[in-house]
């Protein structure tokens, strides 16, 4: 477990996954004792249970800051939460926008055939027919399945995370092969 005052920046893999995970997003402020409304990317209110260590960073984990959860109840369609040392409306609004980390080592591992976004961010995606495609700059969920977003040279390309379309994806080896039907761009 980490002491608080620091946090490796060295990713745990040569795919460049890291030991801290996006778990959630500070979208506002609530109030004037410092409380933050939270997006939650958890399926258990669990990882913020009073105690426990969550970090706050920008889009990137070198910066993460460690807090402990003071206290974490469910808000509309998200959480309201309050952070050891953020005691007023300013302090808890200069986080807003900011991400929720944890620890990758509080997380389960994927079931087979499953994956953590994190781990998919920066991998190339070969198809069988077209070769290099380019690499995950991201993802998104539309509801039915995930859409990974390929660029390449200024380019980008939707490709559902289905089984029709990917073949199959190799983390350590940070390759993603997919199988493009004729004419997809």
């Amino acid at each position: 477990m980490n002491n608080g005052k620091s946090v490796s920046d060295t990713p745990s893999s040569k795919t460049g996954s890291h030991p801290l995970m996006v778990m959630g997003q500070i979208t506002g402020a609530h109030g004037l004792e410092g409380n933050i409304k939270v997006r939650s990317f958890a399926q258990s209110q669990d990882f913020f249970a009073p105690g426990s260590r969550v970090f706050v960073s920008s889009q990137t984990p070198s910066d993460a800051q460690p807090f402990v959860v003071k206290s974490c109840v469910p808000y509309k369609k998200g959480l309201l939460m309050r952070l050891s040392g953020v005691e007023d409306r300013d302090t808890a609004d200069a986080l807003i926008g900011k991400q929720l980390r944890v620890q990758r080592s509080r997380l389960p591992a994927p079931e087979k055939n499953a994956w953590y976004w994190e781990d998919l961010y920066g991998l190339t995606v070969t198809d069988q027919v077209l070769g290099d495609i380019g690499t995950i700059d991201t993802l998104f969920s539309t509801g039915a399945h995930d859409i990974l977003v390929v660029k390449n040279n200024g380019t980008e390309m939707l490709i559902p995370m289905h089984r029709q379309f990917v073949m199959s994806v190799d983390i350590e080896n940070g390759v993603v092969v997919t199988r493009l039907p004729e004419g997809y761009e």
